[in-house]
């Protein structure tokens, strides 16, 4: 029955006003409007199309009765109910028993009494004046409220975050694509390098084996023509009759003879380019040579976890403290308490070591955590799964307030993790010298991070792992 209700006022429904017809009017095209609402519509389109179809009228609008009887009809229908439902709202103001206006609110029933109904109840429910009961509610629905516009300013929160999370993700995206390219130009530069001096080299032995050949070629050439004068005398010789080839033949045989004693030529061996020198191994070469060109390390910060006063270097190893904040999102993973910084892998088994050049920076915590442990406010403690080593006011502690020895002061400390015998080490690796080693159970993977704090007037202002 609703459907079909919402049918019909659907089909008596103006597309110009979205109202109940009022004095219906049908255009050519067939289409119907309110008579007044079509006028407007004609003055402000300075034209007489149909408000749907656009066609223009070929006769004046005439007035649809069957359509104005149907839709005065339903709007008074309308208008009935309506009537209706208000009046059925007032007779809930009444009490149904008694025909009294409540005075009284139960609490037990959670429901509003008349006089009478609170004198039958008095003795077995809690009744309370009414306009005490509304107050009390009000109260009630004002700290309701309150917890929503608390919950609202939550969620618009974590909205603006991800909003700032967006914008932060197209910055991060310019700056890693210029950061890819960058290294990829340095290492496109480097093979177009090698590969001119490859070809430069193969170049200089072909024209230094072709000078070598060239030189005995010219040798060849200059025996060859000795060899053919020689060769034309005896020609000569042998067609001189008795008398005078007695007389001549001697020093042509003797020149002959010598020449014919030379021994003969031989081809000079690694004549030609030695190709297997230029190609055999070419591309283990080149990266052999390239390892020079890129460095590793075995900790790479993870710049989604910095706090935003902290600068990291565009290879991720480095970090500085800078002196105003950046405008960075707060998502989970970001240290916003202390100026922390995180590497981006951890370890869960084996041995792993480390170098941290801490030069003079006189404020700084390194060390390793459990990945579960509260990024954002963890106290420095082994009890939250913090083994570290502190630096600060020229004393050197375990992290737990407990003061531990070193021979000098330290530029570089050394970090050694023996994941399976549960070990954190730290090592001033100039002499090895051992520093502490905090010895607990690992059941969870380990994540390196360092602690910066001001760097006054210190020379080191960036702490790099090397």
């Amino acid at each position: 029955m609703a459907d079909k209700v919402t049918l019909l006022e659907s089909f008596l429904c103006c597309h110009v006003c979205s109202e109940t017809f009022r004095d219906p009017v049908s255009l050519s095209c067939n289409h119907s409007f309110c008579s007044s609402c079509l006028q407007k519509f004609w003055e402000q389109a300075k034209n007489k199309n149909c408000p749907i179809c656009k066609r223009k009228s070929s006769i004046d609008p005439r007035v649809n009765f069957a359509l104005k009887e149907l839709a005065d009809s339903f709007a008074e229908r309308l208008k009935v109910e309506s009537s209706e439902t208000e009046k059925s709202k007032r007779k809930e103001v009444v009490c149904s028993k008694h025909q009294e206006e409540p005075k009284f609110f139960n609490k037990d029933e959670d429901r509003a009494v008349c006089p009478v109904c609170e004198f039958s109840l008095h003795q077995s429910h809690k009744a309370v004046p009414i306009e005490q009961a509304v107050s009390d509610l009000k109260q009630q629905l004002k700290s309701d409220l309150k917890s929503l516009q608390d919950k609202r300013d939550k969620y618009k929160q974590v909205e603006k975050t991800y909003n700032e999370m967006i914008q932060h993700s197209k910055k991060q995206l310019l700056s890693t694509e210029k950061q890819i390219r960058a290294e990829f130009n340095k290492l496109h530069q480097f093979l177009k390098e090698e590969e001119e001096s490859r070809l430069e080299a193969l170049r200089e032995e072909e024209e230094q084996k072709g000078k070598t050949i060239s030189t005995e070629m010219k040798k060849i050439q200059e025996q060859i023509s000795s060899l053919s004068v020689s060769i034309c005398a005896v020609e000569e010789d042998l067609q001189k009759h008795n008398v005078p080839f007695l007389s001549s033949y001697k020093p042509t045989q003797t020149r002959a003879r010598v020449q014919c004693s030379l021994s003969d030529p031989q081809l000079l061996s690694g004549a030609l380019i030695d190709v297997a020198k230029h190609l055999g191994n070419l591309s283990f070469r080149v990266w052999d040579k390239m390892r020079d060109k890129v460095h590793f390390s075995p900790v790479i910060l993870d710049p989604n976890t910095a706090n935003p006063r902290l600068y990291l270097s565009d290879d991720l190893t480095s970090v500085r403290r800078g002196d105003t904040r950046q405008q960075l999102p707060d998502n989970p993973e970001r240290c916003m308490f202390y100026t922390d910084v995180f590497g981006c892998e951890g370890f869960s088994s084996g041995k792993h070591s480390w170098e941290v050049e801490v030069g003079d920076h006189p404020d700084w915590i390194l060390g390793l955590l459990k990945e579960s442990a509260d990024k954002k406010q963890s106290s420095v403690s082994t009890e939250y799964g913090i083994w570290c080593l502190l630096y600060r006011c020229g004393t050197y502690t375990n992290g737990a307030g407990r003061t531990v020895t070193v021979k000098k002061s330290l530029q570089r400390v050394r970090v050694q993790l023996d994941y399976d015998r549960g070990e954190v080490s730290f090592y001033d690796p100039e002499d090895m010298s051992h520093i502490y080693t905090h010895r607990d159970t690992f059941t969870e993977k380990l994540v390196p991070f360092i602690t910066i704090e001001e760097t006054g007037d210190a020379k080191t202002t960036e702490i790099k792992f090397c």
